[in-house]
């Protein structure tokens, strides 16, 4: 397999609109019209509950994890074939091709399969980062940001490569420019907190 086809696949994986595509198939509804209006497992948990939250979480993390083990796997260098694959699952996450292009996620699940697949270590500390940051603000956009800063800073500390470490640097930027319009909503104190059961809706 080449670095290419590799690099391809991950953004034809990363173009699948899980959140979507269920929300559309159970509930016959389009999830961009409703809640936040993104197509991620957030919004969709915080929708219909875990019954569709859960399914979303695990799909949008294999997208980034599968395109990224499978590079590191057949092609060379492996660490940056894993990246190139992932990176390109998270380009998909965010402008999915079976979507047209339009606004999808905001990468974080997808980031998290990406860092499974190359740096398992990173991704499990960043994981308690994330878990951590929740269970005490109950911000999920809160969450992310933090944990997405402590991706570099892990992948220092574990001592992987610079590609990793870089790479590291370029998903807690996009992170946090996804997520401008949570931290404009966070200044001004409107930001909604997370709850695991659903929310009512008229």
């Amino acid at each position: 397999m080449s670095f290419a086809a590799v690099v391809l696949f991950g953004y034809l994986l990363g173009s699948c609109p899980w959140g979507y595509w269920l929300v559309r198939a159970v509930k016959h509804e389009d999830i961009r019209k409703i809640g936040s209006g993104n197509i991620g497992a957030t919004n969709v948990w915080r929708l219909y509950g875990r019954r569709l939250g859960a399914p979303v979480v695990v799909l949008d993390v294999l997208k980034g994890f599968i395109p990224a083990f499978v590079a590191m796997q057949f092609v060379s260098p492996p660490h940056l074939a894993g990246i190139a694959a992932g990176g390109a699952a998270m380009l998909g996450h965010w402008r999915p091709l079976f979507l047209g292009f339009a606004k999808g996620g905001k990468t974080v699940a997808t980031c998290g399969g990406v860092f499974f697949g190359v740096a398992v270590w990173v991704a499990l500390s960043a994981g308690v980062v994330w878990l951590t940051v929740f269970l005490i603000v109950r911000y999920a956009s809160v969450a992310s940001i933090v944990a997405g800063i402590s991706l570099p800073v892990f992948a220092v500390i574990y001592g992987y490569p610079t590609s990793v470490v870089l790479f590291g640097v370029a998903a807690a930027c996009a992170i946090l420019f996804l997520h401008r319009a949570n931290l404009a909503r966070l200044r001004a104190g409107t930001e909604s907190r997370f709850h695991f059961r659903r929310a009512a809706r008229a």
